[in-house]
């Protein structure tokens, strides 16, 4: 998967907007196309407002990846997993962000912005973004994930 020259929009509520603020710097330095969908400052704001216009757009097929961040990840990812061709993975750690691609096709990732480094979110940024789904005995599993029973 090559994201250089892709958009990859990136949102977050307050309690993800230093993180999201770094990782759109170092990630424009580094030749990627970031769409930032808000918030602007670490005001109190609440997550769905950011969160819900960026998941729409991947839902619709305007952009393969994207990257959300709330305080702890869970309310972003939450809201964003609502649309039915969003798969946001809450990952902690390098490793959860390399397996949310090759198992789950995720196509969003989502940072707990008070509980990791700016510099882990770098990492899993980059892993994220450049590891391919696997497909094979995954590819099932991912097709019934927006069924309804």
């Amino acid at each position: 998967m090559e994201c250089l020259n892709k958009i990859i929009p990136i949102a977050s509520d307050h309690g993800g907007f230093e993180m999201k603020a770094y990782l759109v710097d170092i990630m424009t330095a580094m030749g990627y196309n970031m769409l930032d969908f808000g918030t602007d400052s670490s005001a109190s704001v609440d997550y769905p407002d950011f969160v819900h216009p960026l998941a729409k757009a991947l839902n619709d097929g305007k952009y393969p990846y994207g990257i959300i961040l709330c305080g702890s990840g869970n309310g972003a990812q939450i809201t964003a997993n609502k649309y039915p061709n969003v798969r946001a993975a809450l990952c902690w750690n390098v490793e959860l962000a390399r397996l949310a691609r090759q198992h789950n096709n995720a196509n969003i990732l989502t940072l707990p912005g008070r509980f990791i480094s700016n510099e882990t979110a770098l990492e899993m940024v980059k892993v994220f973004l450049s590891t391919d789904f696997e497909g094979g005995r995954h590819q099932q599993r991912v097709e019934k994930i927006s069924k309804t029973l």
